[in-house]
C-alpha cells in the first residue's frame, strides 16, 4: 500500500459494530451474498459457542462455489477440531496458518510476528475491520463461562478503503499460498506466486461522491512498522476539547506517554477506558506504573469492570475515530500485523463517543491517583517484573529488527 493509499477519502458508509452479537450476524450476511470470494483474517478462531455460526456461513459459502480463504495467527488459534477440518476440506474452505508455533519457533525473535488483525473483504464490494475475533463474547479459552459480554468493536465499510483491504488480504493471502505449496513440493508455482505480489501494484478506487472520509491503516514489520501509532500522536496533538480512548492492553511509549500529557495540560479533556481484569500478566501489570504520571497531568483513568475490555477504539474531538485491532502497547506496535479504519465523520464518532463514556459511567471505575499511591509493595514488585520483561523482549526484537 502506498503512501497515498492511506490518506483520508470521502464516499465511504460505515457502520459501527459492537461484540459478536452485531458483528456476526452482519459478517454471516454478508457471506451468505457472496457471489465470488470471501477473505477472512483472524487472530483467533475459536469453534466454541456463536463461532460456529461463523463457520457455518463458510461451509455455506464454499459449497455455493464462492472462493473461501480464511487465514488465521499459529499463536492465536489452535489446532482445528477434526470434525470442522473435514467438513472444511469436503466444501472447499481453503485454511492456511500464519507464522506456526513450535517450540523452536518460540526461541527466534523473527517468529514472534503475528497476525492480530482482523479483516474481512467479501466480493470486493464491503469489507470489515475491528478488534473481534472468532470468539463467542461470553466464552474465554483460557477462564471459561464470562458472566458479561467483553467490551469490542469492529466497522462495516463500503467505499474506497475496500480496495485497500482487498489489496491487503489478497497479497497476504497469495504469500501463504507460496509456503504452503513449497511445503507441498511445488516449488515453482511458489516463486512465480511472491514474484507477482513483488511486482504487483493496487489500482486505488476512486472516492463517492459523499459520505464519510475514511483510510485503512496498516502496521507490519517493513514500511509501515508506525503508522497507526503516528495517526493517534497526530490526532492527539491536534485535539482541542476532547480525547477518549479504549485500549485493552494500554502500555503507551514516551512519545504516545507525553502526548496525551500535553493534551491534558492544554486543557483538552483525556479520558482513558482501560481494563479493570487480570486477564494476562505482563499485559495487565506493565501498563500501572504509567498511571501515576498520566494522573497527575488530569488524565481519567476508568477501568471496565464487568468483563474483559477487548476494544482498541478512539474518539477525538467528536469528529475523528478509529475502530481497529491495535493495542497501545510497544510489542503490539513492533511486531503484530495490525489494521484500524480511520474515520472522520460527526455522526460515526459520536456513536462510538456516546458509548465509550456510558461504558465508563456505568460499567467502569474511576481510578483515584491517591488510592492508586498508595497500591501495596507486592502489586509493585509484580509491576516492575512485568515491565522487566517487557523491556527485554522489546530489546531482544528491536536488536533482532
Amino acid at each position: 500500500m502506498t503512501r497515498a493509499a492511506a490518506r483520508l477519502q470521502g464516499g465511504h458508509e460505515l457502520l459501527l459494530l459492537e461484540g459478536t452479537r452485531e458483528f456476526f450476524p452482519a459478517l454471516i450476511e454478508a457471506m451468505d451474498a457472496a457471489q465470488t470470494l470471501v477473505h477472512f483474517e483472524t487472530y483467533i478462531f475459536d469453534f466454541t459457542g456463536s463461532g460456529t455460526g461463523l463457520a457455518e456461513a463458510l461451509l455455506r459459502a464454499a459449497r455455493r462455489g464462492v472462493q473461501t480463504c480464511v487465514a488465521v495467527d499459529g499463536l492465536g488459534t489452535g489446532a482445528v477440531p477434526s470434525e470442522w477440518q473435514q467438513r472444511f476440506t469436503e466444501a472447499g474452505v481453503q485454511w492456511r496458518v500464519y507464522s506456526p508455533v513450535n517450540a523452536l519457533a518460540l526461541l527466534l525473535p523473527t517468529r514472534w510476528r503475528r497476525l492480530h488483525r482482523k479483516l474481512c473483504v467479501v466480493d470486493g464490494r464491503v469489507a470489515f475491520c475491528g478488534g473481534i475475533n472468532v470468539l463467542d463474547d461470553f466464552h474465554d479459552p483460557s477462564w471459561g463461562r464470562l458472566e458479561a459480554p467483553r467490551l469490542d468493536f469492529a466497522v462495516r465499510v463500503t467505499g474506497p478503503l475496500v480496495a485497500d483491504a482487498q489489496h491487503t488480504v489478497a497479497l497476504l493471502w497469495r504469500r501463504l499460498q507460496a509456503v504452503h505449496d513449497l511445503r507441498r513440493r511445488e516449488p515453482l508455482q511458489a516463486v512465480h506466486d511472491l514474484l507477482r505480489d513483488a511486482g504487483q501494484r493496487r489500482a486505488g478506487a476512486p472516492p463517492g461522491p459523499s459520505g464519510a472520509r475514511a483510510a485503512l491503516l496498516l502496521r507490519d514489520n517493513l514500511r509501515h512498522r508506525k503508522r497507526i501509532e503516528r495517526a493517534y500522536l497526530k490526532a492527539i496533538g491536534a485535539a482541542h476539547h476532547e480525547v477518549v480512548i479504549a485500549n485493552a492492553y494500554f502500555i503507551p511509549g514516551r512519545r504516545l506517554r507525553h502526548a496525551l500529557v500535553r493534551a491534558a495540560q492544554r486543557g483538552v479533556r483525556v479520558q482513558l477506558l482501560l481494563q479493570g481484569r487480570y486477564e494476562y500478566f505482563m499485559q495487565y501489570h506493565a501498563s500501572r506504573p504509567v498511571y501515576g504520571l498520566l494522573m497527575a497531568a488530569g488524565v481519567e483513568i476508568h477501568e471496565y469492570a464487568p468483563s474483559f475490555l477487548h476494544a482498541k477504539v478512539a474518539v477525538i474531538d467528536g469528529q475523528w475515530a478509529t475502530v481497529g485491532s491495535s493495542n497501545l502497547d510497544p510489542l503490539s506496535l513492533l511486531l503484530a500485523r495490525e489494521a484500524n479504519v480511520v474515520v472522520e465523520d460527526k455522526a460515526f464518532a459520536q456513536q462510538l463517543r456516546e458509548r465509550l463514556l456510558r461504558a465508563m459511567r456505568e460499567e467502569g471505575r474511576r481510578m483515584e491517583a491517591t488510592h492508586h499511591g498508595r497500591r501495596p509493595w507486592l502489586q509493585r514488585c509484580k509491576e516492575n517484573l512485568a515491565m522487566f520483561v517487557m523491556r527485554l523482549a522489546l530489546f531482544v526484537t528491536r536488536k533482532r529488527y
